[in-house]
């Protein structure tokens, strides 16, 4: 069975920079060791970006949450250092969920990063409602929320949602 791993939004602006956490820099290793493991065993890799334009802070998003990160060509934008492997895709989503995962072909994904309580549930349960056969799961111990307490009730909502908890 090929096996895909979504890694969503691990920038540098999530991770240490304008929206950084301790919990992002923390599940950084991890998150690496998952993708290492995912590579030896010549399954995909995936990669999401948070991208935002100069004018961040006159769309609907950053009229709600008025911090400007992940801007095209920034350092914020940038996967960060040490994640990114040659051979895999990356897939720069203007908004919270990529609405094309149907134009994808999975036999089992897994998803990890950030943040579990926007982009992480928003992406997974898209692919949950496109992709109704196919397994979804979500590493939590490689996913950090904007504070802890997001982070659980994300986790609990996807896993309402028949998404396996890892």
């Amino acid at each position: 069975m090929k096996k895909t791993l979504i890694v969503v939004d691990m920038q540098n602006d999530f991770i240490d920079m304008a929206l950084g956490t301790p919990e992002a820099q923390a599940i950084v290793p991890r998150v690496k060791a998952k993708i290492e493991a995912y590579l030896a065993n010549g399954d995909e890799v995936l990669f999401t970006r948070d991208t935002h334009g100069e004018d961040y802070l006159d769309t609907p998003e950053g009229t709600k949450l008025p911090v400007v990160h992940c801007v095209k060509g920034t350092k914020g934008w940038q996967i960060a250092d040490g994640l990114y492997r040659e051979g895999c895709r990356i897939i720069d989503k203007p908004q919270f969920g990529w609405p094309h995962w149907d134009r994808e072909a999975f036999e089992a994904v897994e998803l990890v990063g950030l943040c579990t309580d926007i982009c992480v549930v928003s992406n997974a349960l898209i692919l949950k409602a496109q992709h109704p056969s196919v397994p979804i799961a979500v590493d939590a111990s490689c996913c950090a929320g904007v504070t802890p307490e997001s982070h659980e009730a994300a986790l609990k909502t996807m896993a309402m949602c028949q998404i396996d908890m890892l």
